[in-house]
Order: C-alpha cells, then structure tokens, then sequence
C-alpha cells in the first residue's frame, strides 16, 4: 500500500495530466465524475495530511483573503509592444525591411488574441510568479487570481529549471455574454467587450471573484529558460505545448509574406465563429537567429507586426427607442435601427442596457448612429454624428412609470438601472411566480416552470395572490395534470399558507433580501405591518444590514401595488407573521456555521436548512465566532481563513455524521 505522500504526489499528477487534457488539449480521457471523485480523495488526503500540501497542488487553486492593492514586479526584459500595419501593401513594406538584413526567412503567424498580456515564471517548474505587461517594464502582480485560471497549469509536465513565458488572458464570448446578462439584471454597468471584461477580471483584488469569471489563456513566447534551447518559433510553440501550456493550435508556418497574407485573410473572414475574440494577427520571423540579426527599437522588435483588421463599423438611423421591462424589474432602452448587415448579420435593434448611457452617449431618435457588435457579438451603438442632425431629433428621457404596468419606476442611489418594482408587473410575473414558489420562498411542490406557464396562457393567473383563488376543478383541465395532481397542488398552496413570515419576505423578490437576510429582518420586524411602518434606520440598526437593503425594502412597501397584493394574502389567509415555526431548537443550537465548495450528497441551500432546522446558524464569512466550516469539492478562500484561524473543519463525511439522527 502506497505511502500517503506517495498517494498525494500520484492524485496530482493524475489530476493535473486529466486538467491538460480538458483545458489544453480539449480531449477529456475520463469523465466529469470520475474527474471530481479523483479531487474528492485529493482534498481529503491533504486535510488529513497537511504536512504535504504543496502550492502547486490542484487543490490550492483558490485561496487567500482580498488584497489591499497589488505589488509590483520589475520584468527581467522590457515587453514591447507590437508595431501595427493594416493592410496588404503595409505588410509587403514589412516584408521589404526584412529582406534587406536577411537573405532567406520564415515566418510564424498566430492569432492576435484580444485580452490582456501576462508573463508568467516557473522556477523548478513550479508557477511563482504571474504579472501583467503594465509599461513594458513594471507590471502588477496578479498570481493568486492567475491561480485560478485552470487552463494554465501550475506545475509543468517536463522539469524545467527556471522559465519565463509571455501570453495572453482572455474570456470566451460565451463567459462575455453570460457575466454582462448577469450584470444587466443587477442594475451594474456592463463590461464593452471581452477584453474589458478579463482585465477587469484579472485585477481584482479577491482572486475568489477571478475564478467565478471563466478565463483562459493562450502562452506564446519565451521570455527566458535554463536547462533547454529552443531556435525558432515553431519550435518554441511545440515545446511550449510539450510542457502543458495552453497554445493556440491556429497558428501557422509560412514560408512567405503571401502565404502570411492568406492567413489574414482567411481568420478575417471565419473571426466570428471562433469562441474568443481576435482583432488581428501576429506575423513572426520563424528563425530566432534572424531576429538577433534585426534587433529592436526602444518600442518594438523589428521582426514581429500586428496586423489589425478593420473594425466593421456602419452608419444606420436610429428610427425609435423601446423600452422594455427584464425578468428583475430593469427597465431599458432598446434601439430600433434601419436594417444594415453587419459582421456576417442583419441588425436592426442594439441594447443600450441602460438610461445613464443613452445620456453620456447623446443619443437620439432620429439620429444617424455608427453601429458595431461589442466583441463580434453584441449589436450596439458606438456613437452618433451630430453633424448629419436637422433639428427634429428627440431626446430620450427615462421613463417616469413602467410601460407594462404603469407603475412608479425607481433608481436606487449608485445604481445605473431603472427599476419597475410591483411584483406583479406582466413583464416579470412569470419570473415571479417561478421564484415565489421555489423552495428558498414559498415552497409549494408542483408549482413549477411548465404549470406556471399554462397558469398563465389560460388567464388563471395575472398576479400571485391569484394562486390562492385556484380550484382543483380548474387545474384539473390544465395539460398533463390531471385531477389527482391538480388536488395535490391545491393542497400544497393551501400549506405554504402557514409558511413564517420570513419565506413569505423572500419570497416577494425585493432586491438584495435573500432567505438569510429575511430571517434577520423578521426578527426585528416580526409582522408584515412592521415592515410597511419601517424606517430607514431602524432597519440598517440590524447587525449586517446596510443601506442598500434599506433602500430597496422602503422602495418595495412604498408601491401601492405590493400593498394591494399583500392585503389580498392575509386576507386568502396567508400567514404574515414569523411564527413559532422559524425559532427551531435542536442539538445544534448556538453553533455557528460556515459552508464552502460542493458538497456530493446535497446542495449547500439544503445542507443550510439541515443546520438551521437543528438550531445552528448559517453566515457567509468565517470569523471568531463560526464553530465549524463545512468543506465540500474545491472549497474557496473561507477554508484557507478557517486553517490560518484554527477553525475546526469538517469534511462532507464528517457533516453528515453531525447532522444525522
């Protein structure tokens, strides 16, 4: 039986083979369980044997707290930067150039990756040290949030003595879209492009935030190496790869500027259906010899261009502004355009998300606009020509009520977004209903997405106290319900009725009140009139609870709407007041617990409920007074601060023997 330091060293280096094959290479050889079981018993072993935690350790990927600001590093050599040209003659001029110092010559051409430059060491093989470019001769350094990026491995697969490699941190388009819908639905400013959305990713000072962001990275240069010799860029490609770094498989030899120029061409025409954004490409001389031979400028090497493409910007009129009403109650503008193709499309609406940037932007109906897609994806308005105005153009103001259900729209201080706050507006009731019924809220069983959307086509339902004038006999027609279903679900609605007040407070969506804080709240406001009568400092009197919450929650009783639907539950006989029922005791009681990483055998909502219905208590951040971190699956920085701390921990296995009967 293998020693534990052996079994440990074996998990690594099986995890980190499986990692590259996934995130490299894009060729899994085991399956996403098989993967995670492999990690599970890594990370149990490493609790069990601290002594043999190592940093480069796939475990340690996410650790540490915030910094305050982050170091400088001063580069071993000063990055430059590339020289531009922008089109076929300006690369035959380049070409000319080289010519005249070098008689026969190669060239390597690669993508131009549109991200943020990073140079990475390796000292042993192991990942010391990740900076960015900053000036060319001081950066800043990112390592812990570079960590996080699990396309770059943090101990090479071949011994290498010391290493220095420059690259590229980007973010998928997909990972772009995903985080701006996520931004767009909390009221945030949007990032512009891909390339925004990484460098902001990549500076933030809790590497926790860095790794939700799904970043990755292309590595295309030595900077410096012991121990091994490389002589041209083809080869420091494939060696590159060799050691498990991520490299972009598009890159191409070419035996001369012609072929470089099909190469252009060709990524010119497919950029749109690559998963990241490119915004050119890099041409290289293949021979590092022949680079000696040119040398550089103080800005430049004279060997290695950047070909940009053109950005594929047209002019179009802006016919009108709509304005419509998101899942969460935003209210935004939404251009109307002229039809004009762009980028492989035909665009005729752009998203101007919000009300701040119609204003900064000047924009109005009427106007003649350049249009572009943000990262070859988004349609949006780059800027207006003022010049080609005739005085009719119009203004665009926020609206003053909601144009789905005409009530008050309101902006919470620091906040871009306009909000429509009834929770029966017909551009969120579904939304709504959804949440209302989930078990974080209301709980009610069968009420999900595919019964709330025939509740609604055939008018059963048109705000959510409706929920509790419904009939079996009526739902019992509804599609694939059936009478025996249709009792079922009249009977869970009639059980949500004695819910704490708490779940009915969470489950009314108000901005930034979660269950936690619902429950915070209820103790101090322990009947819904308390709420409605609240002021704004008696609610931010309550430990944890800020302006934002008091804001949002006065916003919230102050529309009559809500009122209205609230006075419809108590009198359907909806419990309004934290009752017995949210004051559990149990063995647990007074013990303070913190959760972090997943857990295999439930959700970490329903681990909480399991802690809280046995009188523990639930928080977010680890501190003097938690009791006990749960740890599951690649736990974050809490589990870091819990170790420094001296906070017992307790693995999956360990919580489960706590909690069970």
């Amino acid at each position: 039986m293998p020693s534990p330091e052996h079994r440990i060293n074996q998990l690594r280096d099986e995890i980190s083979k499986h990692s590259y094959q996934y995130y490299v290479l894009d060729d899994p050889l085991i399956s996403d369980h098989q993967y995670d079981q492999l990690m599970q018993e890594l990370i149990k072993m490493e609790k069990e044997y601290p002594q043999y935690v190592r940093p480069e350790s796939p475990t340690q990927r996410v650790g540490g707290q915030a910094l305050e600001k982050f170091a400088s590093v001063i580069h071993r050599y000063p990055q430059l930067s590339l020289d531009n040209v922008f089109s076929r003659n300006d690369l035959g001029e380049f070409d000319r150039r080289i010519s005249r110092f070098v008689a026969s010559y190669a060239y390597v051409a690669e993508l131009k990756i549109d991200g943020v430059s990073i140079i990475l060491t390796y000292e042993n093989s192991v990942l010391v040290t990740a900076a960015t470019r900053g000036d060319g001769i001081v950066g800043e350094d990112v390592t812990r949030n570079v960590r996080t990026i699990k396309s770059i491995p943090l101990k090479l697969r071949s011994e290498v003595p010391r290493l220095e490699v420059r690259g590229e941190i980007y973010m998928p388009k997909k990972e772009f879209l995903r985080l701006n819908e996520e931004k767009e639905e909390s009221g945030e400013r949007i990032f512009a492009n891909p390339r925004n959305a990484a460098a902001g990713s990549l500076r933030q000072l809790d590497p926790g935030i860095t790794a939700k962001r799904a970043l990755s990275a292309f590595i295309y240069d030595i900077v410096y190496i012991e121990g091994h010799q490389v002589e041209t860029q083809q080869q420091t490609m494939e060696f590159l790869l060799s050691l498990g770094l991520p490299v972009n498989p598009e890159y191409c030899f070419c035996h001369d500027i012609n072929e470089v120029y099909q190469y252009t061409q060709k990524y010119q025409a497919d950029r749109n259906s690559l998963p990241y954004e490119i915004d050119g490409v890099v041409v290289k001389l293949n021979s590092f010899r022949d680079r000696v031979e040119l040398g550089e400028t103080s800005k430049s090497p004279r060997w290695a261009v950047a070909y940009k493409f053109p950005a594929e910007e047209k002019p179009t009129r802006l016919l009108d502004i709509e304005i419509n009403v998101g899942r969460t109650g935003i209210v935004a503008p939404t251009a109307i355009l002229d039809p004009v193709s762009l980028a492989g499309t035909t665009v005729s609406r752009a998203s101007l998300h919000n009300f701040a940037l119609v204003k900064t932007k000047d924009i109005r109906i009427g106007d003649m606009v350049v249009v572009r897609k943000a990262g070859d994806i988004i349609p949006e308005i780059v800027r207006t020509m003022p010049e080609e105005r005739i005085g009719n153009e119009q203004e665009v103001e926020p609206p003053r009520f909601c144009p789905a259900c005409n009530s008050a729209v309101v902006q919470f201080d620091g906040e871009v977004a306009h909000r429509c706050e009834n929770i029966n507006c017909p551009a969120r009731l579904r939304e709504s209903l959804i949440f209302f019924a989930s078990r974080t809220a209301m709980d009610i069983e069968g009420l999900g997405p595919a019964v709330i959307d025939q509740l609604l086509k055939h008018g059963m339902v048109s705000k959510i106290d409706d929920l509790y004038n419904l009939k079996t006999s009526e739902l019992a027609v509804l599609e694939r319900l059936g009478e025996k279903s249709a009792g079922n679900l009249i009977k869970a609605i009639e059980e949500s009725k004695t819910k704490p007040l708490h779940r009915l407070i969470t489950a009314l969506g108000i901005r930034h009140i979660g269950a936690k804080t619902a429950r915070l709240l209820t103790e101090k406001f322990p009947r819904i009139e308390d709420f409605i009568m609240a002021r704004p400092e008696e609610i931010m009197s309550i430990p944890e609870i800020g302006e934002k919450i008091a804001e949002s929650t006065i916003a919230y009783f102050a529309e009559p709407r809500n009122l209205e639907m609230i006075k419809n539950l108590q009198n359907a006989g909806v419990n309004t007041r934290e009752n017995e029922i949210s004051k559990k005791e149990g063995p647990l009681q007074g013990m303070t617990f913190v959760l972090t990483g997943t857990l295999n055998s439930m959700t970490r909502r329903e681990a909480g409920e399991k802690i809280e219905a046995l009188g523990g208590q639930i928080t977010n951040s680890v501190s003097k007074k938690t009791d006990y971190v749960i740890a599951g699956f690649e736990p974050g920085s809490k589990y870091n601060k819990a170790v420094s701390m001296g906070i017992k921990i307790l693995d999956e296995e360990q919580f489960l023997d706590l909690i069970k009967d």
